[in-house]
């Protein structure tokens, strides 16, 4: 099946008319046109705009419009949740912000006629069964990305599925970046009037980093762009390190907020010990945070008035950096950059500074992939 995608951004085209963010600033007029597929023959468009042609089909769900073809190709069109006609806040919160998410609609269908589909015959979806693989998906990336990942678990992106980003807009800073997330999604970023064949074989994904080390200071955005370098993945094993709150209120709902805003379909674990995880976990893993993993060894040592409970701590860090180095999934590691700020007046506070800063060169060490995250910029750190 051949496919003509026109345009490629949401509604208003990219740049909006009459925007004045950054994002829109940087290109010309015209750069994007709002998204329209064309295939078989011509004789359908994404968003529908009218009855379809004898033999085809179409349904509606949580995930999108599906259309299925007379000769039995599958089409996803994810459209996004919402309107983007106004530009995103000035930055977005971060994950170090904890934060509370936006109520989760990915449970929630789409309104009645967001796919354009009035008139067109429709199939009941494939629930007995489980959903098909999708010969080409078009989805908007941009919004939620962990949704492509879910795709991909459930089976509904495949190997031989075509992965398309449409309703591109102004979410994205630059078209540079818009190329850094497709490649970690594993997502085509097509230019307009781009001819796709769907029976090609899909274009292979671009090697990923099996160990990355992302540093930055508190609110700079590395737990969001830890997320974002997992979230087209069908399986993640996020591993938080923190302390549950125990009767601090205020500490409780932010973790709170950290497990709310995770991807439902996100394994989870509440643990210190990375260097067993490390060493067992066959699925991509997210460690935040150093930081607070190597205050909750401290504790666990008894070190912070230093003695014996000092090499206990140095231990506990020679066994992290050995499974780190030995490592068989790929890992995402978020860590605090302690050297840019004030000396620390205490003792304790001085021997935590120099123990993780110590461990975060050793870590970098053994990563392919180090960058420094500030004020949600990402900052890659070559060796």
């Amino acid at each position: 099946m051949k496919v003509l995608i026109s345009g490629t951004a949401a509604a208003p085209g990219r740049p909006a008319p009459g925007c004045g963010c950054a994002s829109c600033g940087r290109l010309a007029p015209g750069h994007r046109r709002p998204t329209e597929v064309t295939l078989t023959g011509g004789s359908v468009r994404l968003p529908l705009t009218g009855p379809l042609p004898p033999g085809h089909q179409v349904s509606t769900g949580p995930d999108g419009l599906t259309l299925i073809t007379p000769g039995g190709e599958r089409v996803l069109y994810a459209a996004p949740a919402a309107s983007h006609d106004t530009p995103p806040p000035a930055s977005t919160p971060s994950p170090d912000s904890h934060d509370a998410p936006p109520p989760d609609s990915r449970d929630a269908p789409p309104p009645a006629d967001r796919y354009g589909e009035r008139g067109a015959e429709r199939v009941p979806a494939r629930a007995e069964d489980g959903p098909a693989a999708c010969d080409l998906v078009l989805i908007d990336v941009l919004d939620r990305p962990e949704r492509l990942g879910d795709l991909r678990r459930r089976g509904v992106v495949g190997e031989r599925t075509h992965v398309v980003a449409v309703d591109i807009d102004h979410r994205v800073p630059t078209e540079a970046e818009l190329a850094r997330r497709a490649a970690l999604w594993g997502v085509r970023a097509v230019p307009d009037g781009t001819v796709l064949d769907t029976g090609e074989p899909v274009p292979g994904r671009t090697p990923r980093p099996r160990r990355t080390l992302l540093l930055g200071g508190t609110r700079s955005g590395k737990s969001a762009e830890a997320e974002l370098r997992l979230a087209g993945e069908p399986e993640v094993l996020y591993i938080a390190t923190g302390p549950s709150g125990g009767d601090d209120a205020e500490w409780t709902r932010r973790v709170q907020a950290h497990r709310d805003r995770r991807p439902a379909h996100w394994g989870t674990a509440e643990t210190t010990d990375l260097a067993g995880l490390l060493r067992t976990a066959e699925v991509p893993m997210l460690i935040d945070g150093l930081g607070t993993w190597v205050a909750a060894v401290f504790d666990e040592c008894d070190a912070w008035s230093g003695g014996d409970g000092r090499d206990a701590v140095t231990a506990r860090c020679d066994e992290l950096v050995a499974a780190w180095r030995q490592a068989r999934a790929q890992v995402v590691a978020v860590s605090d950059e302690v050297g840019l700020g004030v000396v620390p007046a205490t003792s304790s506070g001085r021997m935590f500074r120099d123990v993780l800063g110590r461990l975060n060169q050793r870590l970098a060490l053994e990563s392919e992939d180090v960058a420094l995250v500030v004020a949600g910029r990402l900052l890659p750190l070559p060796i």
